[in-house]
């Protein structure tokens, strides 16, 4: 009867035919780490740039206004710079 591993004595191909499959977990894995470093890289801003790790800017904004720290003048000032820069209104009070 003829196993996967028998011996090169014998005609067959030895049991490094076993090392294969090894070759191609590695490849697999290989692909994989490739396709998350480049393809798979995660959220996209819609200029194409990584989304920065924690709360959005008109978020910190707007926490900063409820918690006092700048009055309603400056709050709109520095959400028009926003909104021109970044495009559309993502929350809190649309400057007039």
């Amino acid at each position: 009867m003829n196993t996967l591993a028998y011996t090169a004595a014998d005609g067959g191909p030895g049991p490094w035919i076993l090392f294969f499959p090894l070759i191609w977990a590695a490849v697999v894995i290989g692909v994989i780490v490739l396709l998350r470093r480049t393809v798979w890289r995660g959220r996209t801003s819609c200029q194409g740039r990584a989304a920065p790790p924690g709360p959005s800017p008109t978020a910190l904004l707007g926490g900063r206004y409820a918690a006092g720290e700048i009055d309603e003048d400056e709050y709109r000032r520095r959400m028009a710079v926003l909104e021109k820069d970044f495009g559309t209104h993502t929350g809190g009070t649309r400057a007039k």
